[in-house]
């Protein structure tokens, strides 16, 4: 899953609005920020299959970062984080703990079984990856609806503009690319372009935050 990560980032500004927009984009993609990192170094692994039907991805070990546990720590280390050093309010720090959460489950969805319940555990997944059109399907609805949210409070607090579709878009047009980009290459050019693609997003999120706290 890749943009269905964003509908929960979106969903949690709508209901939380007082962390900015930045933290719940990286919050998102948190997991996968650490994944990247890992794969590139080694600690993770990773091979492609071009026979498989949709994702080509086989995520062979990632203890760290998708296994249950470790998604947990990350969780609760991004929500501490949060309301420390960005000095935000505890509700919304948890709400960006949540949203770090929120990509094992997302994940649950679409992975086949690789990842693990606990450390050493069986590996789950229900596979939708498998099933490309109806994956698909599941990632824009859920984006879809995360955004109308995040309109909606928007709308409510007079932020009417460009600004929100024009990410929305953005969000849409890396899935497409993604999905037309052929899978391949090493770990490392894998984990590297996946990297930037997910700071890019933050970056322009973060941009996002700066405009509107300079319009207010």
């Amino acid at each position: 899953m890749f943009v269905g990560h964003y509908a929960a980032a979106l969903a949690a500004k709508a209901a939380q609005p007082k962390a900015p927009l930045w933290t719940y984009v990286l919050g998102c993609q948190l997991v996968d920020v650490g994944w990247s990192v890992l794969v590139m170094t080694g600690a993770e692994r990773l091979s492609f299959d071009a026979s498989l039907p949709g994702s080509a991805l086989v995520l062979e070990h990632m203890p760290y970062t998708h296994s249950l546990p470790a998604a947990v720590l990350w969780a609760v280390a991004a929500g501490l984080l949060a309301t420390w050093l960005l000095k935000l309010p505890r509700r919304a720090g948890t709400m960006v703990g949540l949203v770090v959460l929120s990509h094992w489950g997302l994940d649950f969805l679409v992975h086949r079984p690789d990842l693990e319940l606990w450390f050493g555990g069986p590996k789950v997944g229900l596979g939708w990856w498998n099933h490309p059109v109806p994956e698909q399907a599941l990632e824009m609805g859920l984006l879809a609806m995360g955004a109308a949210a995040w309109g909606w409070r928007r709308g409510l607090q007079g932020r009417a503009g460009w600004s929100a579709p024009l990410f929305v878009a953005l969000l849409l047009g890396v899935q497409i690319a993604a999905m037309l980009t052929p899978s391949g290459g090493g770990p490392v050019s894998m984990g590297a372009s996946a990297l930037a693609v997910y700071l890019l997003i933050v970056a322009v999120a973060w941009a996002m935050d700066r405009a509107e706290r300079r319009a207010r």
